[in-house]
């Protein structure tokens, strides 16, 4: 069973304020929510990192954080209430996948808007932060385009070949 927010905000009917991580209602166990606030500072960052890390090692049914059993928990980072996405958000987005994997857990981002997603995609961090998604002006899945060359693939050169 997940564990409850004993924060005021939750007594009182309200939400946990943003950047106060929480079990998810319900959810399988050691899957919690952090969720962003509206714009976030650079100095933020590590207090955002260590609530979620206290979060996890005092939750229940955290498997993968060390001295537990069970499935790896995931935090699932809501992001909806980010206005003006910038780069210290993204930094935020970063530290915290860095927390929770060394954690053994897993991020995933939910309800990021498509700002977030094109600035993301935009630095080559979607995929690596879970925020794939119709991004406005983008390529899906980063496709090239015709002309261009594929990533990764690398054309093999035959001695005594003539130059082109």
């Amino acid at each position: 069973m997940p564990r409850s927010d004993p924060s005021p905000a939750a007594s009182s009917g309200e939400g946990p304020p943003p950047g106060r991580p929480r079990p998810v209602p319900g959810g399988p166990p050691g899957t919690v929510v952090l969720t962003l606030p509206g714009t976030v500072a650079r100095g933020e960052v590590p207090a955002l990192c260590a609530r979620m890390r206290s979060l996890l090692e005092r939750g229940e049914g955290t498997g993968g954080v060390p001295g537990h059993d069970g499935p790896s928990p995931v935090v699932l980072c809501d992001a909806g209430a980010v206005t003006r996405p910038d780069l210290a958000t993204v930094e935020a987005l970063a530290r915290l996948r860095l927390t929770a994997r060394r954690l053994g857990c897993r991020l995933r981002l939910r309800n990021a808007g498509p700002e977030l997603r094109a600035l993301l995609h935009l630095l080559g961090l979607d995929a690596v932060l879970g925020a794939r998604g119709a991004a406005a002006g983008a390529e899906p899945w980063g496709q090239a385009e015709e002309g261009e060359e594929v990533r990764g693939v690398e054309e093999g050169v035959e001695p005594g070949d003539a130059a082109v």
